[in-house]
């Protein structure tokens, strides 16, 4: 269910918005519904390494990958598709971390509401 509604949330954001929403609709979606601390990193984790995998390919494939391979070159890397893998890996962990913070923030204020 939270790799669901951080996949479809983050793609319809991100038409919009910056790139960076990703760690806030992580952020919210585990810290409302996430089940286990697994589960909070792993399912935005998931999420964003498919949707911004996905969104690269589709963009870069039809055009014979020139932007990717160019950016490959300035980092001096040959292969574009290495340079697609990292900047989804990159955007993958920032999702992740920030999910598992968004879960723990909600542990957090639910075991300060329950001492008080």
């Amino acid at each position: 269910m939270v790799f669901l509604i951080i996949l479809i949330a983050s793609f319809l954001l991100q038409m919009i918005l910056p790139w960076w929403i990703v760690v806030v609709i992580s952020f919210a979606a585990c810290g409302l519904v996430g089940k286990t601390g697994k589960i909070a990193f792993w399912s935005p984790f998931l999420a964003i390494l498919v949707l911004w995998t996905g969104v690269a390919l589709f963009k870069s494939l039809p055009n014979n990958n020139i932007l990717a391979m160019r950016v490959a070159e300035m980092f001096g890397v040959r292969l574009w598709w290495l340079i697609l893998a990292i900047s989804a890996l990159l955007g993958a962990i920032a999702s992740g971390i920030s999910g598992y913070c968004g879960y723990h923030f909600r542990k957090a204020l639910l075991h300060k509401k329950a001492q008080v």
